[in-house]
């Protein structure tokens, strides 16, 4: 039997020799295989809704060896690669092809893929199309592919490095893109026809200085047919260019928004949808300069948010978002509904401010985000010098409806300069500041707060009850069976005969709000 002590130098002895003869070892995962082949996150990467011209977003395509052991890819390639749509990203390099990709066992690499696909030539009426290319790859002898599909729309591009003609027109044969700022020239008219679509990228704003003139000569029947709802073809539509992706048909600040400088005057918004912006209008006067004037009838202004969102010439004075942001200028609206807003629906500094059957209803999609009043007003104005100054606002709402999420959705501020400027009558109105009879002064403790149930007021403080909220894309702000707001109230001056989707309203007792309830 072999002593102890003998063996302890023999098996060193035996060691040492096998380090000499045999080669070192790797790790299984890196040892290369030379069969097996690849697999992927998907068999498809596919760009919905892609405007020619325009660089889509970055989509991403994962690339997995599932084997145990590395395989090296010999090439990876575009069909048509120098004419190809498609750029790829590899490995972190911008480039076409790549070649001798070594992927150790059970890892995986990404590849990061956009398209900017041409105009197509088509003429006249927006004609979409498909744009297919093969990814190609090969590995230990295998080919395979991951095919590339974009569906592509021909557009009117609108990129800002220019203002654009004067009295210039837009169709609805085509979407048209806002890229950057695009301005209306002073003295100049912009006219959007009936059911233009209009998508603005990221940051992009449409800045009138002259006229906005917006379905301006659209006018619908009186037949029990012509009412124009929320998927009508007449209707133009505002929107983030992102905006039919599902997780961004209600996200706000996806654009800056439709801002109205000193001077501007003469504009018209009639059956619009503006969405997604940070700010949806804004009508921007901080230093007293002529007041632009706008006049909104028949439309929808939802899903806006500021967010600390500044742009040229405004950013000193700006950091939140409105539905209607009225800087010292006038804004007449009617037949109106603002929802869904993160922060004001109706922000007012030293307005010009006439809301007459319309509806205020802010239920944002993300709970608990908004602190702000829904309608707020105050006499506050900072100049872009920075310097506050006090500018009364006049503030008129009647046959409107005031509610949303928060206990407080009407907010004004330092009543007491300019009481005698602000009427608020035949409303419903979520508030327990104003819910008092009499007007409050101010005092050391409290802020002056006007007395808005008086019986001369005729205001509600009931809940409205709408159809439908709490349901992000599918709230319905019409009026549910029972709603205080129904034929409760004789009509006050100006009567407004058609509601916001152009129904007839009851001449001696409408419904208050936006919508006149036909069931």
């Amino acid at each position: 039997m072999l002593k102890l002590r003998y063996f302890l130098p023999l098996l060193l002895f035996v060691s040492g020799a096998l380090s000499v003869v045999l080669p070192g070892c790797k790790p299984r995962e890196e040892e290369l295989q030379t069969t097996g082949g690849l697999a992927f996150s998907a068999d498809t990467v596919k760009f919905d809704t892609v405007f020619t011209t325009i660089r889509t977003v970055t989509k991403r395509l994962w690339v997995y060896n599932h084997n145990p052991k590395a395989v090296n890819v010999d090439l990876v390639s575009l069909d048509n690669s120098a004419t190809s749509p498609y750029t790829l990203i590899i490995n972190g390099d911008l480039k076409q092809t790549a070649t001798n990709l070594y992927i150790r066992g059970n890892d995986s690499l990404l590849i990061l893929v956009r398209a900017q696909l041409k105009d197509n030539g088509q003429n006249g009426l927006a004609k979409a199309y498909v744009q297919e290319n093969n990814l190609n790859f090969s590995t230990n002898g295998q080919s395979q592919h991951v095919l590339l599909r974009s569906f592509g729309q021909n557009i009117y591009l609108h990129d800002g490095t220019q203002p654009l003609p004067c009295n210039a027109v837009w169709t609805n044969d085509r979407p048209h893109v806002l890229y950057n700022s695009v301005v209306v020239p002073a003295n100049c008219k912009l006219t959007i026809k009936a059911g233009t679509r209009i998508y603005a990228h990221a940051g992009a704003a449409l800045v009138v200085e002259g006229t906005l003139l917006v379905n301006s000569d659209f006018t619908p029947g009186t037949g029990p047919a012509d009412t124009v709802k929320a998927g009508s073809a007449n209707i133009v539509r505002f929107a983030g260019d992102r905006s039919g992706e599902p997780q961004y048909a209600t996200a706000p600040g996806q654009w800056t928004g439709i801002l109205f400088t000193p001077g501007s005057h003469g504009n018209v918004i009639r059956y619009a949808q503006i969405q997604n912006a940070a700010i949806g209008l804004l009508l921007y006067n901080p230093d007293g300069g002529v007041p632009p004037d706008l006049r909104l009838q028949n439309s929808v202004v939802r899903y806006i948010s500021g967010n600390s969102v500044g742009f040229a010439g405004a950013a000193s004075s700006l950091g939140t978002g409105a539905g209607l942001f009225n800087i010292r200028g006038q804004a007449t609206v009617s037949n109106t509904l603002f929802s869904d807003c993160y922060e004001y629906a109706v922000l007012s500094l030293g307005g010009i401010d006439s809301l007459n059957y319309c509806t205020i209803a802010n239920y944002p999609a993300a709970a608990g985000v908004r602190q702000t009043a829904s309608l707020s007003v105050t006499n506050l104005v900072t100049g872009s010098n920075g310097v506050s100054t006090k500018q009364s606002p006049v503030l008129d709402v009647r046959n409107s409806i005031i509610w949303g999420s928060i206990d407080d959705e009407l907010n004004v501020e330092n009543y007491d300069d300019y009481k005698a400027a602000v009427s608020i009558r035949n409303s419903v109105l979520k508030t327990k500041a104003y819910a008092g009879v009499a007007d409050v002064p101010a005092s050391t403790t409290t802020p002056a707060l006007a007395g808005l149930a008086a019986p001369a007021y005729a205001n509600l403080f009931n809940d409205p009850m709408f159809v439908r909220i709490n349901t992000a894309s599918s709230n319905d702000y019409h009026l549910a069976p029972g709603s205080p707001a129904l034929a409760s109230k004789t009509a006050l001056p100006p009567f407004v005969p058609r509601d916001l989707p152009n129904l007839p309203r009851n001449a001696a007792t409408p419904d208050l709000g936006a919508y006149e309830t036909t069931k």
